[in-house]
């Protein structure tokens, strides 16, 4: 169990959801805080594949770690697909959520449920210290809801609404939401094809 992994976040709502999907690996799985460095890589590609792989690559440079990088975020087909690959950074970086879930709301108070029509994607991206990276991408689809509801998730879940099961992705129990969510798939994926045995 001396094995380390670093996911490269700084965000403790990401952090728990990663811990509890991969806690059936045999590696500790620590954030960048805790593997004590703290660089910020520019997350300018303009895919989620091309900024997962940069994270990992520059961040396994550094620590000569196994590391994992995402890059998630919303795509609303309403707005052509925004935010996208700029969801963190959408109606400034210091926005708080629940600010850009309320000017989201507000923009498709008129819009009908048919075009309403969202997702979440995450592209995770390993590298490993002998220059290997691989990338995989999991989606989620939903709707825009009409309201922020739950406070359960973070980040734009209180407006992602899931119509098979009633509810936004904030209201949703850990367990059910790591199962069906956009990161859960993609650390799932990642963790069949470069991590059995």
């Amino acid at each position: 169990m001396d094995q380390c992994i670093i996911f490269a976040t700084k965000n403790e709502g990401k952090m728990k959801e990663v811990r509890e999907i991969l806690s059936d690996l045999p590696y500790r799985v620590q954030s960048m805080e805790e593997a004590g460095i703290d660089i910020d890589v520019v997350e300018d590609g303009d895919t989620f594949e091309a900024n997962a792989i940069k994270k990992a690559r520059e961040i396994c440079e550094v620590s000569q770690s196994i590391v994992l990088a995402d890059d998630s975020g919303l795509e609303i087909d309403f707005f052509d697909q925004a935010p996208g690959v700029y969801s963190a950074r959408y109606l400034g970086k210091d926005t708080p959520y629940s600010e850009k879930n309320a000017i989201i709301l507000n923009r498709m108070k008129k819009v009908s449920e048919e075009e309403r029509t969202a997702r979440f994607v995450c592209a995770i991206a390993v590298a490993f210290p002998d220059g290997r990276t691989h990338v995989v991408r999991g989606t989620i689809e939903g709707i825009i809801g009409y309201e922020s509801k739950g406070d359960n998730g973070f980040g734009y879940d209180p407006i992602f609404y899931v119509p098979e099961y009633g509810m936004t992705t904030s209201e949703m129990p850990p367990e059910l939401k790591n199962q069906l969510s956009h990161r859960g798939k993609a650390l799932r994926k990642m963790k069949e094809l470069y991590f059995k045995g």
